[in-house]
């Protein structure tokens, strides 16, 4: 049989209907009638339990695993509305899917991490490739948790990392992640691939930075409380030319901190990566990151860049393809930054965007990806953390 993968994407209203719709399309495309595995990414306007409870009837209670997301991106299709969701069936004899989760990551991210791991390690095997991970992007802190994750895994176990944090369509109220029949918040969703199967993947930003080098001079964990001896959000002020209290979110759309890239990483990657400022708190002058710095560590406010955003995305393509040295993928997964979106691109670039990535990577593919709170992704050995990034994953 090999591999046989469907794809499914609906826009109705009704969480009902546009489940059973995206099941029903994505089981006809993969020609079975209960999938090993089913991913769904959707968008927050509909009552989750209905939308997910109606795709697990229809894929008669298949492994399902996925989480929210700001937009839904499939072949044919880029949508950010409250109403979007994408299903991916996959049936294979050769690949092999495990799924587990964990919650309460906003807690203690590295109690979180152990014990995702002690969940993982009985679904091991000889012939594992990687861990496609989807967290709460409310929540969720990379570094403590990966490290703890990794820590307890035998070193065996110490695969790639991919996937992208659950959104909320800019509300930052709360983020879905869906373990079979669980809808979760503040939780972890992991995929654990294995068999005769190998991962491809590209990664690129599209930020430059501005004004001089900076450092921070106090933080704990992942919040900055002082830069250059200056309340983290003073600083942040002297970028931002609208009325700060009013257009905060705005702000930070276009805006960043930009980290040096490890010396070991600059071959596989920018000079720079880049961390959203996801939370602030306007009584300590304090910003917050989604993983953790430290007391002297350089850094740059950083821009988006709208050309270098589409230099980059056309990199992606080559990255991958020297990897996969002819064969052919069976699927590929899209995690791409909610701010790669909408708010710098008008709709048709975003389609044009998209089809570019996927004529270069085979228009016949099974694609299925959403607009997320962060990005994870390898950089050489390393798993890494990602923001205003997209990371494209090719299973093959």
């Amino acid at each position: 049989m090999g591999t046989s993968v469907g794809i499914g994407f609906s826009t109705r209203r009704s969480p009902m209907e546009a489940g059973s719709e995206a099941a029903r399309t994505a089981l006809e495309q993969a020609g079975v009638s209960k999938p090993d595995l089913v991913i769904v990414f959707a968008t927050v306007g509909y009552q989750q339990q209905q939308l997910i409870g109606a795709i697990r009837e229809v894929t008669s209670g298949a492994p399902l695993c996925g989480c929210s997301g700001e937009g839904i991106i499939v072949q044919d299709a880029v949508v950010e509305t409250n109403f979007a969701v994408g299903v991916m069936a996959i049936a294979s004899d050769e690949v092999s899917f495990n799924i587990t989760s964990v919650t309460g990551i906003g807690e203690d991210p590295r109690i979180a991490g152990e014990s995702l791991a002690e969940k993982v390690c009985p679904l091991l095997a000889e012939d594992s490739r990687a861990f496609f991970l989807l967290a709460d992007g409310l929540a969720f802190d990379f570094d403590p948790f990966v490290a703890a994750f990794e820590a307890t895994l035998p070193a065996s176990g110490r695969l790639p990392i991919f996937g992208g944090l659950a959104a909320d369509n800019w509300a930052s109220r709360k983020t879905y992640q869906y373990h079979n029949d669980e809808i979760l918040s503040q939780g972890a969703c992991c995929i654990v691939l294995s068999g005769n199967c190998r991962v491809a993947w590209g990664i690129n930003h599209g930020c430059v930075p501005v004004g001089a080098k900076r450092t921070i001079t106090r933080s704990k964990g992942n919040v900055i409380f002082e830069i250059d001896g200056t309340p983290a959000l003073e600083v942040l002020k002297e970028y931002v030319d609208e009325d700060w209290a009013v257009k905060w979110n705005k702000a930070t759309l276009n805006l960043g901190l930009g980290f040096r890239t490890p010396e070991h990483l600059r071959e596989r990657y920018d000079e720079y990566y880049v961390r959203y400022i996801m939370a602030k708190d306007d009584e300590a002058g304090s910003v917050t990151i989604q993983s953790d710095v430290t007391d002297g560590t350089d850094l740059w406010i950083v821009r988006r860049d709208k050309e270098l955003m589409l230099d980059g995305l056309k990199s992606i393509p080559r990255q991958i393809k020297e990897d996969l040295a002819g064969q052919k993928p069976k699927l590929v997964l899209q995690f791409e930054c909610m701010g790669r979106g909408r708010v710098v691109f008008k709709e048709q670039e975003r389609m044009d965007l998209v089809k570019s990535l996927q004529r270069d990577l085979g228009e016949e593919l099974p694609w299925l990806g959403f607009y997320t709170y962060g990005e994870i992704g390898p950089i050489s050995r390393y798993n890494c953390f990602h923001n205003f990034t997209s990371v494209v994953a090719v299973i093959y």
